[in-house]
């Protein structure tokens, strides 16, 4: 779903996730606000700028959980755009965009934009089963639980009260962005583990030893938590 912004077009990339997926709140909230500004802006169609010290300063005060980024700058790539508190959805997340326009793909709404080469997006954990991401593979990166799927185009992390996506076009380029994640709104730096979510994330597929391990070790044993929960429903309901 590319979206079209008064300081230059971009893709948010939406449209890569399996159609299961997404609902109708994550595609059309940030639609319908960036249209709006578009259409009062004119929708150029020329990169985008980099973040103003006032839109990064949204960011940077987000008051209702960690959001995650990769830094003012990752690679070659500059932070173009951020989310903050304003018109924010919990359906949605808070989102971090970076790069220039990819050569080669245009926008889906006939808008003459373009699609950016990194996005993170971070929203709370709403539990749901992955079976439906298709073709998947379950690993441990940054200490966590994380998935892999869309053909490497999305990386899944789950920590703290929180998901974390990665969206990108390189596996590689997704998996190094990943190494450079740190909260954009609290303390905390690159590297090292991430915080243990508190949940038990819904993977699906197989498990790898390291998986398991740290699935057995969340706080509060989340997932031991679930899985009497899913047992006792079965044998007062049949169901679970």
């Amino acid at each position: 779903m590319n979206l079209c912004l008064s300081r230059g077009i971009y893709t948010s990339q939406t449209s890569q996730l399996p159609e299961s997926r997404v609902n109708i709140a994550r595609i059309f909230a940030p639609v319908a606000i960036l249209l709006a500004a578009a259409l009062l802006a004119g929708c150029a169609t020329s990169q985008p700028a980099p973040l103003t010290v006032r839109e990064l300063a949204e960011a940077q005060t987000f008051p209702f959980y960690r959001v995650y980024w990769a830094g003012p700058r990752f690679g070659s790539y500059s932070l173009v755009a951020a989310d903050g508190r304003q018109n924010y959805s919990s359906a949605v997340g808070d989102s971090v965009y970076y790069g220039n326009c990819l050569p080669g793909k245009t926008s889906a709404l006939n808008g003459g934009g373009c699609e950016l080469p990194l996005r993170v997006t971070t929203l709370i954990y709403t539990r749901q089963a992955n079976a439906s991401l298709g073709a998947q593979r379950n690993t441990i990166l940054r200490g966590v639980p994380a998935v892999i799927y869309d053909g490497g185009n999305t990386v899944e992390l789950y920590s703290g009260r929180v998901a974390i996506e990665v969206f990108s076009d390189d596996l590689s380029e997704a998996l190094h962005a990943i190494r450079e994640l740190r909260p954009i709104n609290a303390p905390g730096s690159a590297g090292g583990r991430l915080p243990p979510p508190v949940y038990c994330p819904g993977l699906s597929g197989p498990r790898p030893a390291a998986v398991r391990a740290a699935l057995l070790d969340l706080p509060g044993h989340a997932c031991q938590q679930v899985a009497a929960t899913l047992k006792i429903d079965r044998a007062l309901f049949g169901k679970g």
